[in-house]
């Protein structure tokens, strides 16, 4: 048993819940979709609570179909753990084997010199609003939903137990900081000790950092890994833009890798400091610029004054977060490519990148081919990629990251 720091074992015990959904919720269950709607449920226990375990019976046979857990606090009422007839016990054993298939599927990645990596993630790996993070030692839960909560204490031994994290850092969403059900803080270490909140790790030979207390999600973004070493390796000797870096992903791989010249363009001050040191990690000879400013008007300054880089690389945050917003979206990426086009030299090579993952995958090339085809120049798309082999896509909506790289003629 591990010896943790401070008690994580909630106070409210779960319950057993009958279920029954209609035919479209019934439907999605078989199906095995991890999401069961408010809408598609038609019976259910009053005194439903988050974390109850949801057994959801067939409408007219009466058999069980699923197993999941009940989220009182979101539209997704029933996160989905267990579909089929085949039969399930929902314990620490069940999540013990899961986390290990997870585990196994990463370990062509670390085969590889890379010691950080997404050990769970979310849904596609059957485990609906929790993400576990591996930095080197570090192991970075972050939880999405109060459902978690009762069965934390064991779900959190089986990640350390697979990963041999020697420290455990949780990490909790807005709405998981006002719930009653626990007394965990966000940014607290509850196994091990961390000595430092910024944590050094490897990435494909190169070296990064992550502030695991206070970084975004659970300190970095892992799911571009791949993309990242892409860059990379197409940019010994060449200058590179990386627009909307963060903490310089894309940089620090291009300036490992042999680039000439980097500019770093993020609208945060903070983010820009953290891709420089990170560049500072590792030993290169080229030149690293930043640029802290809005990503439209400082690409336009670029275009006013003329200049060109032999590798553009634009990865924006996501633009639709909401069904309201994706026209909108796609308008921003067809400006984006636009911009992308003017700034990339002769036989040059523009990345472009979505995490919106209510603009479909074909919807976003689709607006880079034909923004390209508007253009005056000659193009060709040489490689569409998606997530690194540690974010799985288990269901549609789980597939969110989309990337394309266009070498751009004359």
């Amino acid at each position: 048993m591990l010896q943790f720091t401070k008690s994580i074992t909630s106070s409210y015990s779960p319950k057993r819940l009958a279920i029954k959904l209609n035919s479209k919720g019934e439907q999605f269950v078989l199906q095995g979709h991890p999401w069961v709607f408010s809408d598609n449920i038609i019976k259910i226990n009053t005194d439903a609570n988050s974390g109850d375990l949801a057994i959801i019976f067939s409408k007219n046979k009466n058999k069980v179909i699923g197993l999941g857990l009940y989220d009182a606090n979101s539209p997704i009422r029933i996160k989905m753990l267990h579909s089929g007839n085949t039969a399930a016990t929902i314990d620490n054993a069940f999540f013990k084997s899961k986390i290990e298939e997870a585990f196994s599927k990463r370990s062509k990645l670390l085969q590889t010199n890379t010691n950080s990596y997404r050990l769970l993630f979310g849904e596609n790996d059957g485990f609906p609003g929790l993400i576990a993070d591996v930095y080197t030692h570090v192991l970075v839960v972050k939880i999405y939903s109060e459902i978690w909560i009762p069965y934390l204490e064991g779900i959190l031994e089986s990640l350390q137990n697979v990963s041999n994290a020697k420290t455990i850092v949780i990490r909790l969403s807005r709405s998981l900081e006002q719930s009653t059900l626990h007394n965990l803080k966000n940014g607290e270490v509850v196994y091990g000790v961390l000595e430092d909140e910024v944590v050094e790790f490897v990435e494909h030979d190169v070296n990064f950092s992550a502030n695991v207390i206070k970084g975004h999600k659970t300190g970095y973004f892992l799911d571009h890994r791949a993309n990242r070493k892409q860059v990379g390796e197409w940019s010994k000797g060449k200058t590179v833009l990386d627009v909307f870096s963060y903490a310089g992903g894309f940089s620090v791989h291009a300036l490992a890798n042999g680039a000439k010249e980097v500019t770093s363009l993020d609208i945060s001050k903070q983010a820009l400091e953290i891709a420089y040191q990170n560049g500072k990690l590792n030993n290169y000879t080229g030149i690293h610029k930043t640029i802290a400013d809005d990503a439209f008007v400082a690409l336009k300054k670029l275009i006013k004054n003329k200049q060109t880089f032999d590798v553009v690389v634009i990865d924006p945050p996501s633009f639709a977060k909401q069904q309201s917003e994706i026209e909108l979206a796609k308008k921003k990426y067809a400006q984006l490519a636009q911009l992308g086009i003017q700034l990339t030299a002769k036989k040059g090579l523009l990345v472009l990148a979505s995490c919106s993952s209510r603009v479909l995958s074909q919807t976003f090339f689709d607006i880079n081919m034909q923004v390209l085809r508007e253009s005056s120049r000659t193009s060709k798309c040489i490689l569409k990629t998606t997530h690194d082999i540690d974010h799985p896509i288990g269901f549609p909506e789980g597939a969110y990251l989309k990337c394309g790289y266009y070498k751009l003629d004359c």
